[in-house]
């Protein structure tokens, strides 16, 4: 098993976030690895937690990546943030992901949650990917 591609996963979906014009049209630049000081904006996207097991075969070394991808908003329902979330898994399983280590051998959305919590609606969603280090 190697941990050593999850930069490149993480890498690949922040660059895939961050150009799609679906997802922008909602939240604009608001897309973060880590969200700045001050005021965060009404909506917003962060990557979040990750969870990495061995995928290893015979052949090569692989790892399976459980990641998640959040919204957030201030506003008043879920309707805005359930469209980004949407416009998020149409991103990342319409085209493949180009890591610059290692390749991505499935990518599959797996779960996803909403809640309310202090004033902010956040929607969670969760992805698997299975990753080998051969090329």
């Amino acid at each position: 098993m190697s941990y050593g591609m999850t930069s490149a996963l993480q890498t690949a979906v922040y660059g895939v976030l961050t150009t799609d014009t679906g997802l922008q049209a909602i939240v604009g630049s608001a897309i973060y690895d880590a969200i700045p000081e001050g005021t965060p904006p009404d909506i917003y996207v962060t990557l979040g937690p990750e969870k990495v097991r061995d995928a290893s075969d015979g052949s090569s070394g692989g790892a399976l990546h459980e990641f998640s991808v959040s919204v957030v908003t201030s506003g008043a329902g879920f309707f805005l943030a359930k469209e980004a979330a949407s416009a998020i898994s149409d991103a990342l399983l319409g085209a493949p992901l180009s890591l610059a280590r290692g390749r991505v051998n499935r990518l599959y959305f797996y779960r996803a949650q909403a809640g309310r919590s202090s004033g902010t609606r956040r929607i969670d969603i969760w992805f698997r990917a299975r990753l080998d280090e051969a090329a």
